[in-house]
């Protein structure tokens, strides 16, 4: 397994921060902060259209 590249934390109210990450071999990684051991992984081609579909409001109703 390739090494994570993490980004910096994503912290919404409350300090409920999730972090995202990839590595050299297509993989992408999504993981609460500090619990990086345990990540949702995935394609990154998965987690473009997640995000995208986020952005584009997929996900509203969960606010």
């Amino acid at each position: 397994m390739s090494a994570i590249s993490w980004e910096d934390p994503f912290c919404g109210e409350g300090a409920n921060c999730f972090r995202i990450g990839t590595d050299t071999e297509g993989n992408a990684y999504i993981a609460v902060a500090g619990q990086e051991d345990r990540p949702l992984t995935d394609s990154r081609e998965a987690l473009r259209s997640l995000i995208l579909e986020i952005k584009a409001g997929g996900a509203d109703h969960l606010l």
